[in-house]
C-alpha cells in the first residue's frame, strides 16, 4: 500500500489535548468526536451554536462561540500537548487560529489529520463535486449491514446511525469523504475511490474548469496500485492517461462495467435492474427521491461487491437504506403540507432537487427558500443559479451566508433575486422569514442551502404542525 509514514505528523496526534477551529463544520466534528472517543481531551471553537455544535457538548466536548484568545481554556494553552486542527474554510481573520499560529503551536489541517488517522486501515474515498455525501453514508451502510467491521468519517448525518462517525476497533476499512475544496483530498492515501462528478465549483480555489479536472486527476492518480478507482465513462475520458491500478466505470443505462437499466416507480420507491460485468440482476429498490441516487446506489454497491458482499444481501441492505440528513429530508408530509430540506449549495444540485420534487408531487405548487452561501459561488454561478431557482413556483431568498469570506461589491441576496426570471422574489432575513410564510399559501415547502438555514427547520415544523 505503498510508504505511508510521517513520523512528525505521527507524534503530533499523540498530543494529549486536541483543539479544533472549526469545530462545527461536519468534517471537523466528526474527526472531534474520533479523538473523544479514544480518550483524548478535545474543545474547540466555531462562529455559531447549532444543533450539533450542542451534541458535541452533551458529549464532553467544551465549544465556544467567541473568537477571542481568552476563550482558549487553559489545558490548551500547553504547547508541548496540544495539537491544533482547523479546517480552510475558517476566516483568515480568526483570532484564536492566530494566536495559535503566532504561538508556535503545531497547527494541522484537518485533510492531513484524516489521511494520517487512514493510514493504517484500507481507505475508501469517496469524491465529486455532487453526491459524495450520500454514496460514502451508502457504502459504510452496506458494509456494516453485511457484518463488515469499518470506520466511516461521513460528511453529513446519517439517518440509519444518528452520527457522522463510526468507529469500530476492529476496522479493517475506513470510508470518508474526499473534500475538493482547498485541494484537501490530496492528503488521502486511498485504497478504493469513487469519483462521483466533476463540475465547476471553488473557483475562489481553481483557476479554471481543466484546473478542477486535473486536481481531480491527480486524487485518482493516488489511488493504490492494487486498488479500484471508480468513475463514469466520460470522467475517465476527460483524464486519459492514469497510473497502474483497476479502472471501472458506473453509471445508468450505458455500457458500464455495473451499471442499471429498466428504471421504473413504484409506490414511491426506484425499482431498477442492475448489471455487472455483463451479468444482470433483477429487482433493487432505492427509497431515495431521483434518478442521481439511483447512480449513487450504483458506486455504493461496486464498492460493496468489491469487498465480497453478496449481491442479495446487497439488494436487502438497499432497501432499508434511510439516507443522510439533510438530503431531501421530509419533515411534513400530510394533506394541507409537504415539507422538505436539502442541503443543496450548487446549480446542478438544486436542478436534481426540483427535478425529483416535480416527478414525486407533479401537481403540487413548489414554494422554496434558499440561502445563497458564499459570495464567490454566488457570483460565479448566479446566471445558474437564477435559472434553476427559476423553475419553482413562489421564491424566497434570504440573505446570503458569508462563511469564510469578506463581501464582494454588488453580490448579495438582492443580486441574486435579478438573476431569477421571476416577478415579486422575496428576500429577507432569518428574522423575518416566519412572517413572510404567514403570508403565503404553502402546499410544498422547500428549504435549501448549506449555511445556517437549517437553524429555522425546527421553526418551519412547529409553525406547519
Amino acid at each position: 500500500m505503498g510508504n505511508r509514514n510521517n513520523k512528525r505528523s505521527s507524534l503530533n496526534l499523540e498530543k494529549e489535548h486536541i483543539y479544533f477551529v472549526g469545530i462545527g463544520g461536519i468534517g471537523m466534528s466528526a474527526i472531534a468526536r474520533y479523538y473523544n472517543q479514544l480518550g483524548k481531551k478535545v474543545a474547540g471553537y466555531d462562529r455559531t451554536i447549532t444543533d450539533l455544535t450542542k451534541r458535541l457538548q452533551a458529549e464532553g466536548i467544551a465549544v465556544t462561540n467567541f473568537d477571542e484568545s481568552d476563550s482558549i481554556p487553559f489545558p490548551y494553552r500547553d504547547q508541548e500537548k496540544t495539537l491544533v486542527v482547523y479546517t480552510p474554510a475558517i476566516s483568515k481573520n480568526n483570532s484564536i487560529l492566530n494566536y495559535f499560529k503566532e504561538e508556535g503551536f503545531t497547527c494541522l489541517k484537518r485533510a492531513e489529520v484524516l489521511g494520517l488517522i487512514s493510514k493504517s486501515l484500507k481507505t475508501i474515498a469517496v469524491a465529486g463535486t455532487h453526491g459524495k455525501t450520500t454514496v460514502s453514508t451508502m457504502i459504510t451502510f452496506l458494509l456494516k449491514d453485511a457484518g463488515i467491521k469499518v470506520n466511516g468519517f461521513l460528511g453529513g448525518i446519517s439517518r440509519d446511525f444518528g452520527t457522522n462517525l463510526l468507529l469500530d476497533s476492529e476496522a479493517e476499512y475506513m470510508v470518508t469523504e474526499a473534500d475538493e475544496y482547498d485541494r484537501s483530498f490530496l492528503q488521502l492515501q486511498p485504497f478504493y475511490s469513487v469519483i462521483t462528478s466533476i463540475d465547476a465549483d471553488h473557483l475562489d480555489i481553481y483557476a479554471d474548469e481543466d484546473d478542477i479536472v486535473s486536481t481531480y486527476k491527480a486524487f485518482g492518480n493516488k489511488t493504490d496500485k492494487e486498488g479500484t478507482l471508480y468513475a463514469k465513462p466520460e470522467t475517465f475520458d476527460a483524464f486519459g492517461l492514469l497510473n497502474e491500478f483497476n479502472k471501472k466505470t458506473y453509471g445508468i443505462n450505458n455500457q458500464a462495467w455495473i451499471c442499471s437499466s429498466n428504471l421504473s416507480v413504484q409506490d414511491g420507491n426506484l425499482i431498477f435492474d442492475l448489471t455487472v460485468n455483463g451479468e444482470k440482476y433483477e429487482g433493487f429498490k432505492c427509497g431515495l427521491p431521483g434518478i442521481h441516487n439511483v447512480e449513487n446506489a450504483i458506486a455504493a454497491i461496486a464498492i460493496a461487491l468489491e469487498l465480497g458482499v453478496e449481491i442479495e444481501q446487497i439488494k436487502k441492505s438497499l432497501a432499508k437504506f434511510n439516507g443522510v440528513k439533510r438530503r431531501f429530508d421530509v419533515h411534513l408530509k400530510n394533506e394541507n403540507i409537504v415539507y422538505i430540506d436539502d442541503y443543496a449549495h450548487h446549480p446542478n444540485e438544486i436542478k436534481s432537487l426540483v427535478a425529483s420534487v416535480r416527478e414525486l408531487y407533479p401537481t403540487k405548487k413548489i414554494t422554496a427558500i434558499f440561502q445563497p452561501h458564499l459570495y464567490s459561488r454566488t457570483k460565479d454561478f448566479g446566471v445558474e443559479f437564477g435559472k434553476e431557482l427559476s423553475k419553482v413556483d413562489d421564491l424566497i431568498l434570504l440573505d446570503l451566508y458569508p462563511a469564510r469570506e469578506e463581501p464582494i461589491e454588488g453580490i448579495d441576496s438582492r443580486w441574486l433575486g435579478k438573476q431569477v426570471d421571476k416577478e415579486n422574489v422575496h428576500v429577507c432575513n432569518k428574522g423575518l422569514l416566519m412572517n413572510v410564510l404567514k403570508s403565503k399559501e404553502v402546499e410544498l415547502l422547500l428549504t435549501i442551502g448549506a449555511g445556517d438555514i437549517d437553524t429555522m427547520v425546527e421553526p418551519i415544523i412547529a409553525h406547519y404542525e
